[in-house]
């Protein structure tokens, strides 16, 4: 089950060595949709743990995660595990200039104003 999320990094936690053979990262994205923000814990798992470290925190990112669910103890534990993450998702379409734009034209009117027209009363 793979999904995706966006959201800005809230906190990131260093890598833990949980066995010899195995190693976990979490971290918290902020998704700031309806009246309340929502925290979500993602973990990152193994080689993916460094995928975090270009990233930081407060910066608007894209989580690409999975549904991981477990028994354990006659208790259910579920982990969103984190796969991809991309960054500045918002700034995709900011300051894109199209083919069809056109600088403005003005006609030059002559009358122009000179620094010395004006009285300078300004305190500084």
């Amino acid at each position: 089950m793979a999904f995706e999320i966006e959201g800005k990094l809230y906190r990131k936690f260093d890598t833990e060595q949980k066995t010899e053979s195995f190693k976990a990262r979490e971290f918290v994205l902020l998704v700031e949709e309806g009246p309340y923000p929502q925290y979500l814990k993602f973990q990152l798992t193994q080689d993916k743990c460094s995928i975090l470290d270009p990233f930081e925190e407060n910066q608007k990112i894209k989580v690409h995660f999975d549904l991981r669910g477990r028994e354990w103890n006659d208790k259910f534990f579920t982990n969103l595990n984190a796969w991809r993450i991309e960054g500045d998702v918002d700034n995709n379409d900011v300051n894109q200039v199209t083919d069809d734009f056109e600088e403005p034209k003005f006609e030059d009117g002559g009358n122009e104003s000179k620094a010395e027209d004006f009285a300078d009363d300004l305190p500084f």
